[in-house]
């Protein structure tokens, strides 16, 4: 019996968890909140997947090719679309209840989709559907083992991975479990011969996010201690329309396709004259119009116009936006609603192949911290949950198979910006460790949000790159979660700001003023390593390891 540690909570880390323990893996589910808390929870868009008549599998092939700007793997977008309509079948044999029409499932169409084929739940609550459909699976799986007798699944909420624990197996390094932060402040080793990351994105790097606060890149920070391989970080997707209150709350690109449009702050329209598409052009582009507006007009937000759809659909289609616009004092069915763009989703992260393992033996990655290939630089819209679903089933497969060494990533390379600036746990004993300057948790945010958000430069990279080698985070050994969150952050505020001065082009998500066009020629990803002189093994375990310690 295969025993497998999955770090999350969100749909992928649910679909992991269940499908793991169907196989008859012995299971152990830690999140680092409560156990519903994740970034799926708060997806409005949808699912998107090729379920009727008049779509097809190369129909969304060619979609999320064409929105990933050239830097999709197309074997990972390929297994995307063609295994996703049964990974949303597995969900409503889950208890997932999408919404229905006199035809059947309603289905919804969204920017950049050539074709109406994004499902959705309690009209925009979808990502809270699944999850709470996911949550009771894993735990009538968890009662019904115990019942039993067994532990074959166990849970721990509240329980923070610090960092992988990663040993010798003849001569290459394995990992065999985590070095996990419990509830009562204890640190507690639990061993695994496989372990699944599925802790999601890092929106909390940045001042405007659409993300929860527990979104702080922890999986991703971990694994490249550890020296697994990341690719394209650079490519963070900024959702064109955020309500623009205090807390950024999600405006859904189904509103758009519904057809609301954006609009100046003196009421004219902008967005045909920059793409053909208008509204429903790709996120990138429709992120940087509004940006490039917002700036023309003194940085006060863009209007979007809802008026036209009636205030019947708006509150039975979209009831979370609705009231969220109610809370911040607006009704947008009499009334346009300012927006922003915001941090949404990491296309890079971990780098993967199309079974989620990982440049290290014995780990797995699915979900925002893994980086499949399937978005490119520009995810489509909705695309984000079917990937989770699609590749952490693949995972759990993956475990079965004949014993194999890990993936081999092409172009593998340290990017040169990352010398010695990186990463602050390299020497703690060094002089620039001691001598740096605390990281402020806000201040980074404000770093990376004008540096490295909608619009970027090589002479900005450059001041936010000295800037965050002059940094330092708490020593992990004694810290807590939040100080252990502002450190992975800034560990990956480091990487993305390296990785962006490194790509001299724009393409999809990243875009820079001093590189304005696409270059063919670096139509690749960027993967890269922590460098061998600074990655260490974080623990020192058996090479056989013992039975898993509960947290």
């Amino acid at each position: 019996m295969t025993r497998v540690l999955v770090v999350g909570s969100g749909l992928a880390g649910l679909i992991a968890a269940v499908r793991a323990t169907d196989a008859g893996h012995r299971v152990t589910l830690v999140t680092k909140a409560a156990l519903s808390d994740s970034n799926t929870r708060y997806a409005q868009g949808g699912i998107a997947a090729a379920l009727f008549p008049d779509d097809s599998t190369d129909a969304h092939i060619l979609d999320t090719l064409r929105a990933g700007a050239g830097l999709c793997d197309a074997a990972a977008v390929r297994v995307l679309c063609e295994e996703g309509p049964a990974r949303v079948r597995d969900l409503i044999r889950f208890g997932v209840d999408f919404d229905r029409d006199e035809s059947g499932i309603t289905r919804g169409l969204e920017a950049a989709h050539s074709r109406s084929r994004v499902l959705h739940a309690g009209g925009d609550a979808t990502g809270a559907a699944i999850e709470t459909a996911l949550v009771a699976t894993v735990q009538e799986r968890a009662k019904r083992a115990h019942a039993l007798g067994g532990d074959q699944i166990t849970i721990h909420e509240h329980t923070m991975l610090v960092d992988l624990i990663v040993t010798d197996d003849q001569g290459s390094a394995r990992v065999t479990g985590a070095l996990l932060l419990g509830p009562d402040g204890d640190r507690h080793t639990v061993s695994a011969d496989a372990v699944i990351l599925a802790t999601g994105g890092a929106g909390a790097l940045y001042r405007h996010t659409t993300n929860p606060a527990i979104a702080t890149g922890d999986g991703v920070a971990a694994a490249w201690r550890a020296g697994a391989a990341v690719a394209d970080v650079e490519f963070y997707q900024f959702h064109p329309t955020a309500l623009a209150v205090p807390g950024t709350p999600l405006v859904s690109e189904a509103v758009r396709g519904e057809g609301a449009v954006l609009l100046t702050s003196t009421g004219e329209r902008f967005m045909p004259a920059i793409h053909p598409d208008a509204e429903l052009a790709p996120r990138d582009i429709v992120a940087r119009g509004i940006a490039a507006q917002m700036k023309a007009q003194g940085g006060a937000p863009v209007l979007l116009d809802a008026t036209g759809l009636g205030r019947a659909l708006l509150e039975s289609r979209f009831p979370t936006i609705t009231a969220a616009c109610r809370a911040a004092g607006l009704d947008w069915a009499v009334e346009p609603i300012p927006v922003a763009p915001a941090a949404h989703y990491w296309m890079g992260g971990v780098a993967t192949d199309g079974w989620g393992r990982t440049s290290l033996s014995g780990l797995y990655a699915v979900g925002e911290v893994a980086r499949t290939g399937a978005h490119g630089a520009n995810r489509l819209a909705s695309n984000s949950l079917l990937e989770a679903a699609v590749f952490a089933d693949r995972a759990v497969r993956a475990l079965d198979a004949e014993e194999q060494g890990p993936p081999f990533f092409d172009d593998l390379d340290v990017i040169a910006e990352l010398d010695g600036a990186v990463l602050d746990s390299a020497d703690p004993d060094s002089a620039e460790h001691a001598d740096g300057t605390l990281v402020d948790r806000g201040t980074l945010q404000e770093l990376l949000w004008e540096a490295a958000g909608v619009h970027r430069s090589g002479s900005g990279l450059t001041r936010a790159a000295v800037t965050l080698a002059g940094w330092r985070a708490v020593d992990r050994a004694g810290a807590g979660v939040a100080e252990l969150e502002t450190g992975n952050l800034l560990d990956l505020g480091r990487l993305i700001v390296a990785a962006a001065l490194a790509r001299e082009e724009s393409r999809g998500a990243h875009h820079r003023a001093d590189f304005p066009d696409s270059r063919p020629e670096l139509a690749r990803p960027h993967f890269s390593r922590r460098p061998e002189s600074l990655t260490r093994t974080l623990l020192t375990v058996p090479s056989q390891p013992s039975e898993a310690i509960a947290c």
